[in-house]
């Protein structure tokens, strides 16, 4: 949260901060009781992923590849449950009084997979390798206030970093799982972490191994043995693997099935509140969204509410073309954007694009995203605007066009506000697929990340997100709750209020066979 950065900043010491089932456990239904028992091979299903899946902890894409990277890596901190901070690799972090300096001190014993301590030579190397400017990693844009020849080893756990300018958002990249912690000579076809669970073997686009790690640092984790992630770019494929106990879990369990889910008494659903968005995206540097008038049109010509019910089938909320709505900044305030066919009839007229076509990229990467794609056409017709779906697989959406496609969808966690903006609307993100660049947004985002005040930065933000509301790409129609599923011969899992990531952002280390 930026309030809780700013006070990092202030003064804030430290963040002390598909195989038989033969070799599992028994089943069980109920409750489980009594303390975690150890053993069995996880198989859980995820959503999406193709040939150009990765294990590069540094530059994740599809959700296959976040689940396999969250068990793998770790970075300096962690989010939690509840969306606070925690120490991880980093045992704490402090910062100097000009707010340009962090220490950071590495946790007593951590180990990586092959057996050798995290070194802060180890820590120096992964955040000079993201920030490479020769091949930037996907977190390269957070780093921006770091200086990349500030970094100093100040004894064997603890090194320092220093910044250009102060960074108030900077406890947050410190947690954020494109950094995580790697070996100095890092290999991701031999990916090495400190994460609960080591690599064995990854078939991009199918199927990925990973056995459990003995000397992981949190006592007693992870419990199995053994964790497989399966990729399924087919929702029915997903759910009929659980339901025929391929598997002991999935992400993403369609909408429309949760009923009969709940109604096996084998299995449990899973449902996180969340901040998460699956927008529309528009380039803004192309005809006919290059202008303005044209992008708000396609904005009221989505029933919000509508779309909520029958895509989400209630599971989520109406947004209002903005993210971040945890972050204490978030421009609650701005007018709800509401359906209104004819006024973005009016508004196509006046631009000259009347009785606009226009084609949809589409790909089932998430939850409800074709869905949403395939309701949007339907209302649009109000509005005289032809919408023609072009659905494309998971692999060719996250191929060579992926963020080039004029008008498409993606899936987004839900991060502060500075950092969401620095990973998907400045020039220099590395996922600004609406190719939105505005000097003035750009310069007020700048002045905000170096603003300690509170409500000093708040104001800044409040004027960022009323252009980006205004004039950017994206069309943030809801925030939508995770919803997955489980068998109940396994437990661990829990929901969240704040959830990120599907599958209690993936925290297998805490499953085990009742």
């Amino acid at each position: 949260m930026l309030r809780g950065a700013a006070a990092g900043v202030l003064g804030l010491s430290a963040v002390p901060l598909l195989t038989s089932c033969g070799t599992q456990p028994p089943a069980a239904r109920g409750n489980p009781t009594g303390p975690p028992r150890r053993g069995g091979v996880l198989r859980v299903g995820t959503a999406g992923g193709g040939s150009s899946d990765s294990l590069d902890v540094h530059n994740p894409i599809t959700h296959p590849d976040i689940c396999r990277g969250l068990n793998l890596y770790e970075p300096l901190l962690y989010r939690k449950r509840d969306y606070t901070l925690e120490s991880c690799v980093a045992e704490s972090v402090e910062v100097s009084k000009d707010g340009l300096s962090w220490v950071i001190r590495i946790r007593d014993g951590i180990l990586f997979h092959n057996g050798k301590p995290v070194r802060p030579e180890d820590v120096i190397y992964t955040y000079r390798r993201v920030t490479d400017p020769k091949k930037p990693q996907a977190a390269a844009n957070l780093l921006s206030s770091v200086d990349r020849d500030g970094f100093s080893k100040i004894d064997d756990r603890t090194l320092r970093i220093k910044l250009k300018a102060p960074d108030v958002s900077i406890h947050d990249v410190f947690a954020d799982y494109r950094i995580g912690i790697v070996p100095e000579g890092y290999d991701p076809k031999k990916p090495i972490g400190t994460g609960p669970f080591t690599f064995v073997n990854f078939t991009p686009g199918q199927e990925s191994t990973f056995a459990r790690f003995s000397d992981y640092w949190r006592e007693g984790q992870p419990y199995v043995d053994e964790l497989r992630i399966i990729n399924f770019t087919d929702d029915s494929a997903r759910t009929n693997a659980l339901l025929a106990g391929q598997v002991e879990a999935i992400e993403s369990l369609p909408y429309a099935e949760v009923r009969v889910i709940e109604a096996d008494p084998t299995l449990r659903v899973l449902k996180s509140r969340t901040g998460n968005w699956n927008p529309f995206t528009m380039r803004v540097d192309v005809e006919p969204l290059r202008d303005v008038r044209v992008r708000q049109a396609l904005r009221l010509s989505i029933d919000r509410e509508e779309m909520v019910n029958q895509v989400l089938s209630g599971h989520g909320r109406i947004a209002n073309d903005m993210y971040s709505p945890f972050d204490d900044s978030y421009a609650a305030d701005l007018p709800q954007r509401t359906y209104d066919p004819d006024e973005a009839k009016s508004l196509l007229k006046a631009a000259g694009h009347e009785n606009l076509q226009i084609e949809l990229v589409t790909s089932p990467v998430s939850q409800g995203i074709v869905e949403a794609a395939q309701v949007m056409q339907q209302q649009a017709r109000s509005a005289g605007i032809g919408i023609k779906l072009n659905r494309v697989d998971t692999g060719v959406f996250y191929g060579d066009d992926y963020l080039k496609w004029h008008f498409a969808q993606d899936f987004w966690g839900t991060w502060p506000y500075l950092v969401q903006s620095a990973l998907g609307s400045q020039p220099s993100s590395p996922f600004n697929e609406c190719h939105w660049v505005d000097p003035t947004y750009l310069d007020l985002v700048g002045k905000a990340k170096q603003t300690v005040d509170d409500d000093k930065r708040s104001r800044l933000l409040e004027q960022a997100q009323e252009i980006e509301y205004e004039r950017g790409g994206y069309i943030v129609w809801g925030f939508l709750d995770l919803v997955d599923a489980y068998s109940r011969r396994i437990t661990g899992l829990k929901p969240s209020e704040k959830g990120i990531f599907p599958l209690d952002a993936y925290r297998f280390r805490e499953v085990w066979f009742v």
